[in-house]
């Protein structure tokens, strides 16, 4: 099992007071979920990221994986990196999970955390149109991991306005805030950025092209239980 944490960054001490949070249908969970968030966990000193599989997502069809195999895919994942922990809470609702709900449940479980709440670039070009997407900031501080095919004049100008009113450059701007700011990672290196995603992933298992590079701990468990086929 690889418990090794990752070499911190010395520009900011968040440390034991921050958790960083993963959200997504994990269908399935692969490095270009991971490596990014190891990353952000190097910057910021988080010594802790819950990865939270959806179980009925609002935004994305239904998975036809089911809620419990996805779970158990990010459980092996997390077994194998301390840095992971897997949280389960979405996946007891019969109700769309919306991630101002969750937060809420953070709050009150890690009433003395700061929490960072990692995304995507594609995900703050419909940030706005996410339920209750302002309060979301009330309750934390968006991380947004940023990619070499999305531009900021691709936003909104709802989004663009959010971006104004929230969006810090520095790191100790976030020292003294416990929720409300926006910042985007730095380009940290090559490795940050997997150019992969979930449903490419699916196309490659259903051709058997599929490397294990990009599932580990994962790919012998989805070809055991003969999923994506």
């Amino acid at each position: 099992m690889n418990t090794t944490k990752a070499t911190k960054s010395k520009n900011v001490l968040f440390q034991e007071n921050s958790i960083g949070i993963l959200g997504g249908t994990f269908d399935p969970i692969h490095i270009g979920h991971t490596t990014p968030a190891e990353c952000v966990a190097r910057w910021l000193n988080l010594d802790k990221i819950l990865l939270i599989p959806a179980h009925i997502p609002p935004h994305k069809k239904t998975p036809k994986i089911n809620a419990e195999q996805r779970a158990k895919m990010v459980d092996l994942v997390c077994e194998d990196n301390s840095l992971f922990q897997c949280d389960l809470r979405e996946l007891h609702h019969l109700t769309p999970s919306y991630t101002v709900e969750t937060l809420k449940e953070l709050k009150q479980d890690y009433p003395n955390k700061t929490l960072f709440f990692i995304m995507g670039m594609d995900s703050l070009l419909t940030f706005t149109q996410w339920h209750c997407y302002k309060e979301i900031l009330t309750l934390c501080h968006l991380v947004i991991n940023t990619r070499p095919n999305y531009s900021l004049t691709q936003l909104n100008d709802e989004t663009k306005l959010l971006l104004k009113d929230h969006k810090v450059t520095e790191l100790f701007r976030l020292q003294n805030a416990s929720f409300g700011h926006i910042i985007f990672t730095p380009n940290f290196s090559s490795e940050s950025y997997i150019n992969i995603s979930s449903s490419n992933i699916r196309k490659k298992l259903q051709k058997g092209e599929i490397s294990k590079d990009l599932l580990p701990k994962v790919l012998n468990f989805i070809h055991k239980n003969q999923l994506y086929r």
